[in-house]
C-alpha cells in the first residue's frame, strides 16, 4: 500500500459531488481517479477546496487551507503551477493536466516543472502533441481517461429506439453550430428526430456562473427551437444520464479544440450510441470510424451522417453492437493501474 496524495485549486468539490450533481469533466476525472487508488489498496488523500474533512469511499478529502502534506509514496497535483511547489519530499510526482497543454509553457509553469520534473501525463496522443519536445519534463504519458462503472453494463436492444440525439457537453463547445446544423439540414430530413440538450450552467459550479453571459444565448437560443426538435433539459447526475442514454439513439456534437479527450462522447459509446463528430483536435481518437462512429469535416458531412444514423435501423443496430462491443472495456481502474505503473508502485 502507498500512500498518495491528490490535490486541486479549482472549483468546490467532495467525493460526493459526482453523485450528488452534474460535474465537468477534469473534476469527475479527478475523483474518479482517486476512488480507484483507493479501491486498489492505496492510502488516499485529497487536498482541495472541499468545504470540510470526510472520507467517502475509502478516501479522505481534505481543504487544502489546511495544508500539502510533505511527503508521499506519490504526489498527484491537478492542473495547477502553484501545486507543483508543494509536498517537496514525494518520491514520486505526477503532474495530470487536462486542457491543451500551452498554458505550460508559461514560465510560472516552466520554471517549476524544470525544478521538479514531474512526469506529465495527458489523455491523448492528440493532447500529448500539444505540448512541444523542448519543454520541461521528467518523463510524459499517455493515460486514457476510465469509464465511470455507471456506463459499462449497457445491455444489447434488439430494436433500433426513436430518432432522439443527444448532446451532454459544455454549450460553449459548440452547440450553436450544432443547432444550426440541426435546424437546416438534420431535422428537415428526420422530422420525427429530437436533439435532447444536457447542458448548462450548474456543471461547472461558479465558473459556470462566471461564464453565464455567454452560456445564457446559447441555451436560449436551445429552448427556442422547441418546434424544431430541441429539447433543452439541461444538466443532469450521471446515475440520471445514464438511463437517458439507453433511450437514446445518437450522440451528435462537434468537437472543440479545447477537447482533449471528451468523457460523454466515451461514454455515449460505452452505453452503445453511435456518435457524430467533426475532425477536431482529439476527436477522431474517440471513434473506431465507420463501425462506432464518425469524424467527419464540415457541416453537409456532419448532417449527412447524422441523418444516416437517425434514420436507418439496420445501420443504426449494426453500429449499437460495435460501441458495446469495442468501447466500454477501458475503466477507472485500468487508469489507476497506468498510475501506479508510471509511479513504481507495482
Amino acid at each position: 500500500m502507498a500512500r498518495i496524495v491528490m490535490a486541486d485549486d479549482g472549483i468546490v468539490f467532495d467525493g460526493r459531488t459526482l453523485e450528488e450533481r452534474p460535474l465537468g469533466g477534469a473534476e469527475t476525472s479527478f475523483i474518479e481517479m482517486a476512488n480507484a487508488l483507493a479501491a486498489r489498496g492505496h492510502d488516499v488523500l485529497v487536498c482541495n477546496k472541499c468545504e470540510g474533512e470526510i472520507n467517502h469511499r475509502g478516501v479522505t478529502w481534505r481543504p487544502i487551507s489546511q495544508g500539502i502534506p510533505h511527503t508521499a509514496d506519490l504526489y498527484i497535483p491537478n492542473r495547477g503551477d502553484k501545486l507543483l511547489k508543494h509536498c517537496r519530499g514525494a518520491k514520486r510526482m505526477i503532474f495530470w493536466i487536462h486542457n491543451p497543454a500551452g498554458y505550460l509553457l508559461k514560465w510560472r509553469y516552466q520554471w517549476k516543472l524544470a525544478w521538479r520534473r514531474p512526469t506529465i501525463v495527458f489523455s491523448g496522443a492528440s493532447h500529448a502533441g500539444t505540448y512541444p519536445a523542448w519543454a520541461f519534463a521528467g518523463g510524459r504519458e499517455i493515460v486514457l481517461y476510465g469509464l465511470t462503472d455507471l456506463f459499462r453494463h449497457a445491455t444489447e436492444r434488439t430494436q433500433a429506439p426513436a430518432p432522439k440525439a443527444v448532446f451532454t457537453s459544455n454549450p460553449m463547445r459548440s452547440l450553436d453550430w450544432l443547432l444550426d446544423v440541426w435546424e437546416a439540414r438534420i431535422r428537415p430530413a428526420v422530422p420525427n428526430a429530437e436533439l435532447h440538450v444536457f447542458a448548462g450552467i450548474a456543471t461547472y459550479g461558479a465558473a459556470g456562473q462566471a461564464k453565464a453571459g455567454k452560456m445564457g444565448p446559447v441555451l436560449d437560443r436551445a429552448a427556442a427551437l422547441a418546434d424544431k426538435g430541441v429539447i433543452l433539459r439541461g444538466p443532469v447526475p450521471k446515475a440520471q444520464l445514464v438511463g437517458e442514454l439507453a433511450s437514446a439513439r445518437a450522440l451528435l456534437y462537434r468537437g472543440d479544440i479545447g477537447e482533449t479527450f471528451c468523457s460523454a462522447v466515451a461514454e455515449a459509446q460505452a452505453m452503445g450510441l453511435p456518435i457524430v463528430l467533426e475532425d477536431i483536435a482529439c476527436m477522431k481518437e474517440r471513434v473506431v470510424e465507420g463501425k462506432t462512429g464518425w469524424a467527419v469535416k464540415g457541416p453537409d458531412a456532419f448532417a449527412e451522417k447524422a441523418i444516416q444514423v437517425l434514420a436507418d435501423d439496420a445501420l443504426w443496430l449494426e453500429m449499437h453492437r460495435n460501441c458495446l462491443t469495442l468501447q466500454n472495456a477501458w475503466g477507472w481502474d485500468q487508469a489507476a493501474a497506468e498510475f501506479e505503473r508510471i509511479a513504481g508502485l507495482t
